[in-house]
């Protein structure tokens, strides 16, 4: 099911505390994600659930899962009434069919380089999200598929993205969202103020001031 959103999603990611979660919302990002992995961002079940319940009305909350068994992205999800679940690593096609049954929305993350012919949607997959890294030039990688009129599924911007460098990659590309983790942090899971509302005034600006023509109405649901 795809998100109601208006206007650019922006993500933050990596969240650890409240106060992080609550600031990032306030300032204008779209979501808030959670890593429930094996991560320097990592967060217990508990600690999410308590901020999750604090935060403001239309806030989205993202569960971050890599090579988790289905069983329990759906439990914390729907536990925890996530807005949506992000997949990274490796999934069968049976185990992703059975949390898109079972959960509101999924995000898919692939890599850069390598990746199928996503003229095809991904069943049970409602965005992309690309690169599954935090690194930027893994994202340089696959620019090009942001260009590629052939797919028809809403693409995110990760990898290494800051301050700076948002402002070209949403101003030349018709990313659907953009997702932020170290480029925003003092240290990990550390988020700073500054940078945090310098990345969301900036991504703001950029899609406000774009060069490129946008896909947003043309997504099928």
């Amino acid at each position: 099911m795809r998100l109601n959103t208006e206007g650019l999603f922006i993500k933050v990611s990596g969240v650890t505390t409240e106060e992080d979660a609550l600031f990032s919302i306030g300032l204008g990002a779209s979501a808030v994600g959670f890593d429930f992995g094996p991560t320097p961002r990592q967060i217990s079940v508990n600690a999410a659930h308590d901020i999750v319940r604090r935060l403001p009305g239309g806030a989205i909350s993202v569960g971050v899962f890599r090579n988790e068994m289905p069983e329990r992205v759906v439990e914390i999800t729907n536990t925890l009434g996530l807005s949506a679940v992000q997949l990274d690593g490796a999934i069968t096609s049976g185990a992703l069919a059975y949390v898109a049954e079972r959960v509101n929305t999924v995000m898919r993350s692939l890599p850069g380089i390598g990746n199928p012919d996503l003229a095809v949607p991904i069943p049970g997959v409602d965005y992309l999200v690309l690169p599954d890294s935090d690194d930027h030039d893994s994202l340089v990688d696959c620019l090009a598929l942001f260009l590629d009129d052939a797919v028809r599924t809403p693409m995110i911007a990760s990898g290494g993205l800051n301050p700076s460098n948002v402002v070209d990659i949403v101003q030349n590309y018709p990313v659907w969202g953009v997702d932020v983790r170290s480029g925003v942090e003092t240290a990990p899971g550390v988020k700073d103020p500054v940078l945090l509302g310098q990345f969301i005034a900036n991504a703001r600006w950029a899609y406000d001031h774009t060069y490129v023509e946008r896909h947003h109405d043309e997504w099928p649901l």
